[in-house]
Parts: C-alpha cells; sequence; structure tokens
C-alpha cells in the first residue's frame, strides 16, 4: 500500500515541478448554463425570486431618495446602521438622519451596505467582511438595504472566484453569498422569513 501512495505522490511531484507549479496540473473549467437574459435582467428576476426586492434607480444621487421612499412604505425608523463599503461613502445622507457607522447590535433594525458583486445564475449577493462591512450589518437587523451597481453584476459564481483571486488586499476572512431574505421551514414545513437573519432584503440598483 505504501509502495503504491509513494509512486501516486511522486507522478503529483513530477507534474508539478515540470509545470512550474500548480501549472503543472491541468485545470478543466466546469459547464456554466447559459443565462435565459442580460445579466443585470436575470439577477433581477432570480433576486425577486428569491422573495427579496429591488429598486433600480439611473445614477447614485437617487439612491438615498430610494431608501427613503423604502423606509416609509415599511414604516419604518430613519436610524440607520451602515457599511462603509463602495459606494456608500459617496451618498448624501440627509441631515436628520440618524447614522452610526458601526457593526450592528440587536436593537437595529436597518442596515445598509454595498456588495463586492452579485451573481446573476442564481440572484445573490456576495458580501466581504472588513472594517468598512462588519459582517453583523449583514444578519442582525430586520431590514437588510443593499446599494449595488449593475456593473457588479457577474453572470456565473465562478466570476466571483476569480475577481477575489485579482483583489487588491488577498482573500477576506469571511465571504458571505445571500440569497434573499433569512428562512427556514423547520415548523410543520411551512416558510417563515427571518429567521436566522433579516426578514426583508432590498437591494437599490444603479444603472450609473
Amino acid at each position: 500500500m505504501s509502495g503504491a501512495r509513494e509512486e501516486i505522490l511522486g507522478r503529483i511531484r513530477t507534474a508539478l515541478l515540470a509545470g512550474g507549479g500548480d501549472a503543472g496540473l491541468a485545470r478543466k473549467e466546469a459547464v456554466r448554463p447559459a443565462l435565459q437574459q442580460d445579466p443585470v435582467t436575470n439577477f433581477v428576476d432570480k433576486l425577486k425570486a428569491a422573495s427579496a426586492s429591488v429598486t433600480r434607480v439611473p445614477d447614485l444621487p437617487d439612491v438615498v431618495e430610494a431608501i427613503a421612499d423604502y423606509l416609509q412604505h415599511h414604516h419604518l425608523p430613519t436610524a440607520l446602521v451602515i457599511g462603509n463599503d463602495p459606494p456608500l461613502p459617496e451618498l448624501a445622507w440627509p441631515a436628520d438622519w440618524e447614522l452610526a457607522r458601526r457593526p450592528a447590535a440587536g436593537d437595529d433594525h436597518v442596515s445598509v451596505t454595498g456588495a463586492f458583486a452579485a451573481i446573476a445564475e442564481t440572484g445573490s449577493l456576495v458580501m466581504l467582511s472588513g472594517p468598512g462591512h462588519p459582517t453583523s450589518l449583514n444578519f442582525l437587523p430586520d431590514d437588510h438595504i443593499v446599494v449595488l451597481r449593475a456593473s457588479q453584476v457577474v453572470a456565473h459564481m465562478e466570476d466571483v472566484w476569480a475577481l477575489l483571486r485579482a483583489r487588491d488586499g488577498g482573500m477576506p476572512r469571511t465571504v458571505n453569498i445571500i440569497t434573499g431574505p433569512s428562512r427556514t421551514a423547520d415548523v410543520e414545513q411551512t416558510i417563515q422569513l427571518g429567521a436566522h437573519g433579516p426578514r426583508r432584503l432590498h437591494v437599490v440598483l444603479v444603472a450609473g
């Protein structure tokens, strides 16, 4: 048994040395399903199918008004705990809103964050942990609002990992992939939203 093991390891070592590291091992690309629509439209449709909501706006100056409309529609306070990841620092917030730039606590009702990317294939948002985006913002408040540029939407999951590998600063400590609000069917097989995270997930999608 040990002889066979040594033979296998020897072949791996030879392939690595011949190719200059892991380049010697051939990598076969996975087959990716074709999208039925353009990536942004596909993302929006998948997002809505996962019980999330979306408002599409033409440019960044329209984002705060869209957030204000969302808060008013759901009778939510203008006390927000927010991230500092792009594009949030570019937004002009109303002077009378209460903004807290910190990790979320159990009594926070609404969080606002950016996102690293979005996946058209599944309608998912990709969140990276860091000083400007504490992971608690994604999970503790009942309402999570995400500001996303249309240019951040990629077609498939594999595209996200390629972006992460090319990212300055290397891989973050945590990558969260979020598809819709939190849900469970543990009780009598009935879907309940907000069991382990936000009850509502809303995306403000910026075209420009």
